[in-house]
């Protein structure tokens, strides 16, 4: 079993608040991570799956039920099918606090719903932690033994990287892509067609690491502009989509202020293109771009919540794919290129001079350190990763 390095944070967060929500996409290894913390939490552990009938019935009585659990770890998986048992959260776990028991007694699962954010962080405010739980990392999949090449193409979802064969992982994805937009889409957004919604998904997927263009997008959809907000909107808070914004600090520059969008997983961006090994990867227009999306997700996972992330781009072609900012300022600058001979672009060296940043990488397959022009440095993926992580 590949350990999980949210599970660390999830235990040290139960231990310092009453409630911790885990938000992340389907399949991607959230109840598996709660029952292993479940198996060994000291004074036991319940565990509620709310999408079974019998399991939401224990809760007809929410408020007697989970009182009756007191001192145990209490786990709640699909929480977006229970929302109003916050309310009675809430008064259990001021009742808690009042007898002295401050932390670890409910672990709520779900789906990133804005809904379900919203709902808990009215209701729990000041007694819940939030938390993400993304596919795979290759700080994860590595010590496995699982080779990056397998996670680019495959992607971190579990089941889809630990497949037989490639075919039965692209068809993993091809459920995964399906069952989203039958019923994921319908459950949280049921005012929005999904068949719309999977267009989209797959126009990013065509146009992943492209700079926003909301008005070509919604033409080829045949909807409003503002509409087209709305759906990626959806895609973005289920942890699908990733919206990298623009560094906007004021420098006297023209900056680019349109967001770029990126398919989150590779392996379901490859999924929405129909791309199941790495030689149909290989050959494909969009590969560059997978790979600088992959390396993006990585290295923004590693860095964590003490970096903030975005893109950098002038009117003049000066640019950077992924910009770490710490504190207010610009602190790392990375670039991202497949070939085994990378060299920055003369853009990226004006744009690292325009803020004045020292720590200049490009990121690319390889994994030997190897000086560059321009102050920067070739660096591998995973080496840069566990750097940005301590």
């Amino acid at each position: 079993m590949i350990s999980r390095q949210t599970e660390t944070i999830v235990r040290q967060k139960l231990l310092q608040t009453p409630a911790v929500v885990l938000l992340g996409p389907r399949q991607v290894g959230k109840t598996t991570l709660a029952k292993q913390i479940a198996a060994n939490w000291p004074g036991g552990a319940v565990y509620l799956d709310l999408e079974r009938p019998a399991d939401r019935l224990r809760l007809q009585d929410a408020d007697a039920y989970l009182r009756a659990q007191r001192g145990k770890l209490v786990i709640m998986d699909e929480i977006h099918r229970a929302p109003d048992v916050f309310e009675v959260l809430r008064g259990i776990i001021d009742d808690n606090r009042q007898e002295g028991l401050r932390s670890g007694q409910f672990l709520l699962l779900g789906s990133a719903a804005l809904d379900l954010m919203r709902q808990s962080s009215e209701t729990l405010a000041g007694r819940v932690a939030y938390l993400d739980i993304a596919p795979l990392n290759i700080l994860e999949a590595a010590p496995a033994g699982i080779k990056d090449a397998d996670l680019w193409v495959r992607g971190g979802f579990p089941d889809s990287l630990l497949a037989t064969d490639d075919t039965q992982s692209l068809d993993w994805r091809r459920d995964f892509i399906r069952s989203y937009l039958e019923r994921d889409v319908a459950m949280f957004a049921p005012r929005l067609p999904a068949e719309t919604i999977g267009r989209l998904w797959t126009m990013i997927a065509h146009q992943q690491g492209s700079v926003l263009n909301q008005a070509r997008i919604a033409s080829a959809l045949g909807v409003a502009n503002p509409t087209i907000d709305r759906y990626i909107d959806l895609l973005v808070d289920l942890q699908l989509v990733r919206r990298l914004r623009p560094w906007g600090g004021n420098i006297g520059k023209r900056l680019v202020k349109s967001p770029k969008v990126y398919v989150r997983d590779s392996g379901i961006l490859h999924g929405l293109l129909e791309l199941e090994t790495l030689n149909d990867l290989l050959g494909h227009p969009v590969c560059g771009l997978s790979f600088e999306g992959h390396c993006i997700e990585n290295l923004i996972q590693a860095a964590g919540s003490r970096r903030i992330p975005y893109f950098y781009r002038t009117q003049a072609g000066a640019e950077i794919d992924l910009l770490l900012e710490k504190g207010g300022s610009p602190e790392i600058a990375i670039e991202i290129k497949r070939s085994t001979a990378p060299s920055p672009e003369r853009g990226f060296a004006l744009a690292c001079d325009d803020l004045k940043i020292e720590q200049r990488y490009v990121v690319y397959p390889g994994t030997e350190r190897i000086p560059l022009r321009h102050g920067a440095q070739a660096i591998g993926m995973q080496e840069l990763a566990t750097w940005l992580q301590q």
